[in-house]
């Protein structure tokens, strides 16, 4: 059999037909499907989002996660595992077994521009690893997750190449993008998007949804196939912000972490030390010095960063007895011996995306909207739950990184890339052990083949494929003291770079922390400022030898040149939230220079990607409805959710618009009500201009006339949401209003809709590119 090339070739024909079929001689043999080698072990692939070094109890860390220390007492925990810094590149590179520039996704999709390394489109010549299992006999299925996919083509007319069951996967069940709601999540069922099984007031939670589909699939081909390897990725949304707890596990933590984040860094090393896990010798380095010092905050300021933190915590555990369940499921059913788990205790480092205290809502800062400690206040009793959208503080993520410098997004520090990894493997593995070679998240799918006993094929669907860029870490599962072997490694996010070689790291922050204050002005690449480590000598990074060693410093800044320009790395590209407007950082665009689109009653699910660009401009809507005798409520048109985004609805029998700023709601109300039988009820938003998020004028018609106008004094400037949709006829998720609560239950317009029309002006007061550096380096 040559699985070289998949589809596995059929055997050439040796029989000749007979004219007859009771003459034929010899008889036909039963195609056979291609099986997985004999032996072939399940996969279960488990990835946490945003979680830092130091965070597990598993790896030193406060956050209690019984799983992840069952699995490492029967396993290998892994002290010098790398992600990218940022979570699609380290999704893809896991994936596909390449460097994430190579396969196109050097940022997220989100970002994506026209170079080859950023256009966030895995080449065909990098077949994932889903496809190549299941083109060797393999069931496979993904849950939760999926940050692969272009923001362009996540509507309905695709292209669905790239979405998970194309990608390889037999079964999906999950989200697509960055984040999602953990109460009300924008959930895809395949190709087909649904609603949660149960509301948030039944005790729906993401995290527990998720297992259970994962382990019903598993029982369910465990019945039909037992003798048949699954390969199973289970990628929660956990821990990434919005920071949601089920209500039952809120308050277990509570007064843990009144000692804050510079106490709990000290805690931290001295538990990894004793866990193996560092060297005796290992030092902290210095503590950011834009960050406040725990004993230097008010009581205020003390409470909620406490509170925040304990939330973070809260998640943590629960998602990881989420995982516990699975386990059980699995041991239960007889498998768990011959199942490789790898448990990678985050896609990057820990997220300092909260600001220096924390936030409520999420939404604010992305928008350049203030997020203070009064607003957290405000809501204290409410966090972790369906009316916040919370994150925790800067200096808590630091802690979370212990024992190593920066944060997610920065690829230029351990404390960006270097993630605690589990492997358990009872058939293969004695437990209980640290392994210290060096290995990075492009080695997954190496290693995944080599523990199947499946080689990297040339060819799959016809395209002749690209030589596989990770190196399997196979080797370590008997050969605790075996030389490393994945020995130069490049680093690279939105300018931050780093270079590993044979134990040095050299490496460029490029520009200061957004939260540093006073902003200083952006440098050119050229001009960045380099560190060197001995990391053989020095395993936190928290002695910078460049000025000894010039030489050596040197020499890796070449290197990184040329792994960069090998790797797609070239051009590098610095810019943040511009990358968003296609005129700024081209990428394809659904809408493309339309400024008059046609929306229908059914279309649903929109996400930011794909729908009309309501932002920074003026424009006006007609929403064509019929009244039936009696009236009708409901949704006419919504954008965003609870957090923010805007609404036209129907309540009382009268047109409504609803603009949520960031949890600040304007209402525009019409003053008659809609007649029985077919009108059509308008819009018209009048942009101030004059820069992003700035004021508009807003009218409201019924059948052209006037029936309501107002002011909005600031509008929403950069993003409604990250996971929130734009939908006709009804407001799916969470609300843009509470409003609704008086409206039918489901929110939905209980008239007919024929259709919205939206004309957009030509917008002329989009964000600058230099306004937008400047609002997320100052924010976000």
């Amino acid at each position: 059999m040559n699985r070289r090339i998949l589809p596995v070739p059929e055997p050439p024909a040796t029989i000749s037909p007979s004219v007859d079929r009771a003459h034929q001689n010899p008889g036909y043999p039963v195609r056979q499907r291609v099986s997985p080698p004999e032996g072939a072990p399940n996969i279960l692939v488990v990835l946490v989002d945003d979680m830092g070094f130091g965070t597990s109890s598993a790896y030193g860390g406060p956050c209690r996660m019984p799983t992840a220390d069952r699995l490492a007492a029967g396993g290998l925990s892994y002290s010098r595992f790398h992600t990218t810094a940022i979570c699609a590149p380290t999704r893809v590179s896991l994936l596909t077994g390449r460097n994430h520039h190579s396969a196109g996704m050097g940022t997220v999709p989100e970002m994506a521009t026209s170079s080859p390394g950023y256009d966030c489109i895995r080449p065909d010549t990098m077949a994932t690893l889903p496809r190549i299992l299941s083109g060797n006999g393999y069931l496979t299925g993904a849950f939760g997750k999926m940050h692969q996919t272009p923001m362009w083509e996540v509507g309905e007319t695709g292209p669905f190449d790239r979405w998970p069951l194309n990608e390889g996967f037999d079964r999906f069940y999950g989200f697509l993008g960055a984040e999602t709601n953990q109460f009300t999540p924008a959930l895809i069922n395949g190709f087909t998007p649904i609603e949660p099984p149960r509301t948030p007031e039944q005790g729906y939670h993401l995290s527990e949804d998720l297992v259970d589909q994962a382990a019903t699939w598993i029982e369910n081909i465990s019945s039909l196939e037992p003798d048949r390897p699954w390969f199973t990725y289970l990628s929660f949304g956990a821990c990434h912000d919005p920071l949601h707890v089920p209500e039952s596990w809120r308050g277990r933590y509570r007064g843990e972490f009144a000692h804050g984040w510079n106490a709990q860094r000290e805690r931290t090393l001295a538990r990894q030390k004793e866990l193996g896990l560092l060297p005796q010798n290992a030092t902290l380095p210095d503590f950011d010095p834009d960050v406040p010092d725990w004993d230097s905050l008010s009581a205020d300021e003390r409470l909620v960063c406490e509170r925040l933190m304990e939330l973070y915590a809260e998640f943590a555990e629960h998602m990881d007895a989420q995982i516990g369940r699975l386990i059980d499921t699995i041991e239960r059913l007889g498998r768990l011996d011959n199942t490789v788990v790898f448990y990678i205790l985050g896609d990057n480092g820990a997220a300092a995306e909260g600001g220096l205290y924390g936030s409520a809502n999420l939404v604010r800062p992305l928008n350049r909207l203030p997020a203070t400690v009064a607003d957290v206040l405000a809501q204290l009793d409410e966090l972790g739950g369906p009316m916040t959208y919370p994150h925790y503080p800067v200096g808590w993520a630091l802690a979370m990184n212990t024992p190593y410098q920066q944060s997610k997004k920065y690829a230029s520090h351990y404390g960006g890339t270097r993630n605690g990894m589990i492997v358990h493997w009872p058939a293969r593995i004695t437990g209980g052990e640290v392994r210290h070679q060096w290995h990075h998240c492009v080695d997954l799918t190496p290693t995944v083949l080599e523990a199947a006993g499946i080689p990297a094929p040339d060819v799959v669907d016809g395209i002749p494929q690209a030589p596989m860029e990770g190196t399997s870490f196979g080797y370590t599962f008997t050969e605790a003291e075996a030389a490393e072997r994945h020995t130069t490694q490049y680093f690279e996010v939105h300018g931050s770079r780093g270079i590993y070689d044979h134990g040095w790291v050299a490496s460029a922050l490029h520009n200061q922390m957004p939260w540093a204050r006073p902003r200083r002005p952006a440098v050119p690449f050229a001009e960045d400022h380099w560190e060197l480590y001995d990391t053989r000598a020095d395993w936190t990074q928290a002695r910078d030898v460049a000025e000894q060693y010039p030489e050596k410093l040197a020499e890796l800044q070449a290197k990184f040149l040329v792994e960069a320009a090998r790797y797609r790395v070239l051009p590098l590209d610095d810019r943040m939230q511009e990358r968003f407007d296609p005129t700024a950082a081209p990428h394809p665009d659904v809408m493309g220079d339309r400024r008059s689109i046609t929306l229908r009653p059914s279309m649903h699910g929109l996400r930011e990607g794909v729908a009309p660009d309501m932002k920074n401009t003026s424009y006006d809507l007609t929403a064509e409805v019929t009244v039936p005798e009696g009236g009708a409520e409901g949704v006419l048109i919504a954008q965003g959710g609870r957090f923010g985004g805007w609404s036209l609805y129907i309540s009382g029998g009268r047109p409504v618009y609803c603009h949520n700023l960031g949890g600040e709601r304007t209402w525009v109300r019409g003053e008659r009500a809609v007649p029985t039988g077919d009108h059509v009820v308008g819009l018209s938003l009048s942009y101030d201009g004059g820069g992003v998020g700035k004021g508009a004028g807003v009218t409201i018609t019924i059948d052209g006339e006037p029936c309501g106008s107002g002011r909005l004094d600031s509008t929403i400037g950069f993003m409604f949401s990250m996971d929130e949709t734009m939908d006709i006829g009804c407001d799916r998720g969470t609300p843009v209003t509470e409003e609704y609560a008086a409206l039918p239950a489901t929110n939905a317009y209980q008239g007919v809709i024929g259709q919205v029309r939206i004309d957009l002006a030509e917008r002329t007061d989009g964000p600058s590119v230099e306004e937008q550096r400047r609002v997320v380096m100052a924010t976000h």
